[in-house]
């Protein structure tokens, strides 16, 4: 049997047990605006480059499967995360100009235009 380096196992175990405990919390970005061919991959190569990316989400149409064009970014990090929104609020991603900042909490989002069917 292979031997499997344990320490990295150990890092992310202590890491979880770290901010559960400091109640320490990954920092959610909203993406919006990008092209509709743009993957969660592609998301997290983009802002990999600014930190660690925990969890990357394309929003899609329930009906199509197509992306809405806006998703969501989480990094554990906050400068990290801030140095990101900093670089790419604004910038070009194949031909449209993304806009990146923190997302809301569902609490403080206004009320739907119109009613869910």
């Amino acid at each position: 049997m292979a031997k499997v380096p344990i320490e990295p196992f150990v890092c992310l175990a202590w890491r979880w047990v770290y901010n559960w405990h400091m109640k320490v919390e990954e920092m959610k970005l909203y993406v919006g605006n990008f092209p509709y061919n743009i993957t969660e991959d592609d998301l997290r190569e983009a802002f990999s480059g600014f930190g660690e990316v925990v969890d990357v989400v394309v929003i899609t149409d329930r009906q199509s499967g197509r992306s809405k064009g806006f998703g969501f970014v989480e990094m554990p990090d906050n400068a990290e995360a801030d140095a990101a929104i900093k670089a790419l609020n604004d910038s070009d991603m194949r031909g449209r100009k993304i806009k990146v900042n923190q997302a809301r909490p569902k609490g403080e989002r206004p009320p739907p235009r119109r009613p869910m069917q």
